[in-house]
C-alpha cells in the first residue's frame, strides 16, 4: 500500500500521523478544520469525508475512536470482498484496531503500523493470529480464485483441526504457521490460469501471474532508519520480497512488515543473490538488503558475480540505490576526517590473502592516505589489526588521531577518538569502523566537542 488517508480530528494527533506519512510519503492528511493547523487538506464534515474516501478504495486511518468510524462507514457497507481497509489509531499512537478490510490487508496494514508507532496491533481475526498469514489477501502478483465464501470455510476448516498440502510456489507462506503435511484434508494449488474446475472450500486457488519482475540492491545506512534515502525507502514499500541477512532484516521491520520475508547468515551472499534472481524470474519485486552502501563491501557485488559467473541471463529491471556507508557515519559524528584522499580497506581475509591486505596497508600509509577499515576483527580473527598497527606505525607518528566507531546509530553505539598508539584489540570487533588519519590530520577543541579534521590542502 503506497497511499493512506489519514484523518485527524486535533492537533495532538498531527505528529502521529506525520509519522505514517514519513513512511508512506503519498499519503495525505486531512484534519478537522478550525481543529487542526497544518494538515495537508481541512474538512468541515467527518462521515461524509470518510464515506467518500471509502467509495474511493482509499485505505483509511483514523486518529480518532472505533466508534465515529464505524458509525460514519456503517450506512454504506456492504461488500466486504472490495471494502478497503479502515484503521483506527490513538491520536498519541498507543493503539492501533483493525475495523474493515479483513480480505483486502487491513491485518497487514495494521501489523506495519504497529511496528512503526511501536504499539502491538489489536488483531482479532483468528486465522491471522493463529497462521500468521493471510489466505484471503494474497501479495500482489497473487490472485484468489474462490469465492470469499468459500475461502472463509477452508479457513474454517484448518482452525478446526484440517490440515494442508501446497501445491506450486506460495513464497508467501513459506514462514508462516499451516498446519501443512503431504496427506492432508485441504488444498491450496497456485496456477498460472484463470480459473481451477476443482475449486471448493477444502482446494483453494491463486493464479500467480508475472508482471516483469523487477530487483534492486538497497543500501540502509548503519542502522537509523532516519538515514535511510527517500528512493530505497521507496524500493523497499514497493517491493512483494525481501531479501538480506537477518540482522540487516531486522533494522528495517517497520518498513517492511507486509512483505515476504527471505532471511539468511551472514556469509551467505552468493545464495542471497541467487534466491533474489530466482524471485525476480517469477516476475516478483525483490529488494536485496545491504547496510551501508550496497555497493561497499556489499551485495551489489555479489549479484553482480553470480550473474558474471554462472553466465545468467535475467530480462529483468535491476536498480543498484546507495546508502550512507559506515565510515561516512562515523566521519560525520567527529567532523570532517575524511576532508582530503582517503581509502577505505576490509581487513577480512575470507576472500582475499593478508599478504594482499597488507601489502595495500603499505601502499596506503606511504601514500599518506586517511584510512578506513571494515571488519577489523572478529572471535576467529584477532591478530590482522595488530600488525595493521605496526605496519602504520612505520609511516606515521605514535600520535596520528584514530576515531573507532562501534553499533554506529544503532543501540549501544560507542565513537572514540584516540591515538595509533592506544589502539587496541581489546576495543573494536566486528561492528567497529576504524578511521586512521593522514599525517595532516587534527584533533581539536571546540566548545565542549571534541572534532577531528583532514584538511583540504596539502603541502
Amino acid at each position: 500500500m503506497k497511499e493512506l488517508a489519514i484523518l485527524v480530528l486535533g492537533e495532538e494527533g498531527l505528529k502521529t500521523a506525520r509519522s505514517l506519512q514519513s513512511y508512506y510519503p503519498q499519503s495525505k492528511v486531512y484534519g478537522l478544520a478550525k481543529r487542526t493547523a497544518s494538515a495537508d487538506v481541512t474538512f468541515t464534515e467527518f462521515a461524509p469525508l470518510c464515506q467518500n474516501l471509502y467509495q474511493q478504495q482509499l485505505p483509511i486511518v483514523g486518529l480518532c475512536s472505533a466508534g465515529i468510524l464505524i458509525r460514519s462507514l456503517a450506512p454504506i457497507l456492504s461488500n466486504k470482498a472490495i471494502e478497503p481497509p479502515v484503521i483506527a489509531v490513538a491520536e498519541d499512537g498507543s493503539a492501533v484496531v483493525p475495523l474493515l478490510g479483513g480480505v483486502t490487508g487491513a491485518n497487514e496494514l495494521a501489523a506495519t503500523i504497529g511496528q512503526i508507532l511501536g504499539t502491538e496491533p489489536a488483531i482479532t481475526s483468528t486465522g491471522t493470529n493463529k497462521f500468521k498469514t493471510t489466505l484471503l489477501a494474497p501479495p500482489a502478483g497473487y490472485r484468489l480464485l474462490n469465492s470469499i465464501d468459500q475461502a472463509k470455510e477452508f479457513l474454517s476448516g484448518l482452525l478446526a483441526g484440517g490440515t494442508v498440502k501446497i501445491i506450486g510456489n506460495a513464497p508467501w507462506l513459506t514462514n508462516s504457521k499451516l498446519p501443512i503435511c503431504e496427506d492432508a484434508s485441504h488444498t491450496i494449488e497456485i496456477t498460472d490460469r484463470d480459473s481451477l474446475a476443482n475449486l471448493s472450500s477444502t482446494h483453494l486457488g491463486y493464479q500467480f501471474s508475472p508482471s516483469g519482475g523487477k530487483l534492486a540492491v538497497v543500501g540502509i545506512g548503519a542502522g537509523d532508519l532516519r538515514g535511510i534515502t527517500p528512493q530505497v525507502q521507496q524500493i523497499l514499500r514497493s517491493a512483494t520480497d525481501i531479501v538480506g541477512y537477518h540482522t540487516y532484516i531486522k533494522l528495517i521491520e517497520p518498513l517492511i512488515n507486509d512483505k515476504t520475508i527471505h532471511s539468511s547468515d551472514n556469509r551467505q551472499e552468493l545464495d542471497r543473490a541467487r534466491v533474489a534472481i530466482s524471485l525476480a524470474q517469477q516476475g516478483r519485486s525483490v529488494a536485496v538488503v545491504s547496510s551501508g552502501d550496497c555497493g561497499i563491501f556489499g551485495m551489489a557485488a555479489a549479484l553482480m558475480e553470480i550473474i558474471d559467473q554462472e553466465a545468467t541471463t535475467i530480462d529483468i529491471d535491476i536498480t543498484i540505490s546507495p546508502g550512507i556507508t559506515a565510515f561516512q557515519t562515523l566521519a560525520a559524528k567527529v567532523g570532517a576526517p575524511m576532508g582530503h584522499d582517503f581509502c577505505v580497506v576490509s581487513l577480512s581475509d575470507q576472500l582475499k590473502p593478508w599478504e594482499v591486505i597488507a601489502q595495500r596497508i603499505r601502499a596506503a600509509a606511504l601514500a599518506d592516505f586517511v584510512l578506513a577499515f571494515y571488519n577489523p576483527a572478529s572471535l576467529t580473527r584477532t591478530q590482522q589489526l595488530a600488525a595493521t598497527k605496526d605496519i602504520l606505525l612505520a609511516y606515521r607518528t605514535p600520535d596520528t588521531p584514530v576515531i573507532l566507531g562501534k553499533n554506529l546509530d544503532r543501540s549501544g553505539e560507542e565513537v572514540t577518538i584516540t591515538t595509533l598508539a592506544e589502539l587496541d584489540r581489546q576495543n573494536v570487533n566486528m561492528q567497529t569502523i576504524v578511521i586512521v588519519g593522514s599525517s595532516k590530520t587534527k584533533v581539536l577543541q571546540s566548545g565542549k566537542q571534541t572534532r577531528v579534521y583532514t584538511p583540504r590542502y596539502y603541502d
